[in-house]
């Protein structure tokens, strides 16, 4: 009996310092959780940037011919994603590393005069312009945002490409430059399939397995460009390019690139 009660008396004893390390270990869950939270929902397709008002040139390709099947498709979008990697991922990497006003502004003038394509030009600018505007209001956490963006717009020489907005995000969220290259890639695959899914390119269902599938060829292509300097980036599918480029000669259109 007597060894019955100490034990029990044990076990009162130590209840609390076990909800001490509980509560210790929630208070850090929860100290680091508003900065996950805030970092997806930079990649949530709900953020209004106006990401789903463009097809990637897809559109384009569409009426031309070059794509007709998800065959097709799939070839389109892994050409795509080079690209992608070759000529903004650079970009997205030296704004995330130096997400400072000066740096950026650089990056921008050169991520500028680099887009010779007017159509995918307009179409960076449009998602940066909107995607600054829109973290600057959402991430009050962060009144770097805010003061960059107004010192950007009174200054007006800044264009806010996209990929130099969505870098610049991540490093001042604190993403490391791996994850905010990843990111990035992510976001593009994912806004063309949607846009092959309203042309009625590929179902629904077809078009996630078609995501996951092609993310793996994604990844490779990441390692590949991850990490480039911007004297690097590139074009590697010209085609493409001039494809996206007809977009404004299109009769009719649905999308705005």
């Amino acid at each position: 009996m007597e060894d019955q009660m100490e034990m029990k008396e044990g076990s009162k004893r130590s209840a609390p310092m076990e909800d001490g390390i509980d509560t210790i270990q929630g208070s850090k869950r929860t100290a680091s959780a508003p900065l996950q939270w805030s970092q997806w929902q930079l990649l949530d397709s709900i953020l209004p940037t106006g990401g789903f008002a463009h097809s990637f040139g897809l559109e384009a390709a569409i009426q031309s011919c070059i794509i007709s099947d998800p065959e097709g498709l799939r070839t389109y979008l892994v050409h795509m994603l080079e690209n992608t990697g070759s000529l903004l991922l650079p970009f997205v990497h030296s704004a995330t590393v130096c997400p400072n006003l000066e740096t950026w502004k650089n990056l921008d003038r050169r991520l500028d005069a680099t887009l010779t394509n007017e159509v995918s030009r307009k179409a960076s600018i449009s998602q940066g312009s909107a995607l600054m505007r829109v973290a600057a209001a959402v991430y009050t956490e962060i009144p770097t945002l805010k003061t960059m963006r107004d010192a950007l717009i009174a200054s007006r020489d800044a264009c806010f490409h996209h990929a130099l907005v969505f870098g610049l995000i991540c490093g001042l969220l604190g993403m490391d430059t791996d994850t905010s290259q990843r990111a990035y890639m992510f976001i593009t695959m994912r806004d063309a399939i949607s846009a092959a899914t309203r042309l009625n390119l590929i179902g629904p269902l077809g078009a996630a397995v078609l995501q996951h599938q092609v993310s793996v060829v994604a990844e490779t292509i990441l390692i590949k460009w991850m990490n480039c300097p911007v004297v690097d980036a590139c074009q590697t599918a010209p085609l493409l390019d001039t494809v996206q480029g007809c977009h404004s000669y299109l009769f009719s259109r649905m999308f705005c690139s």
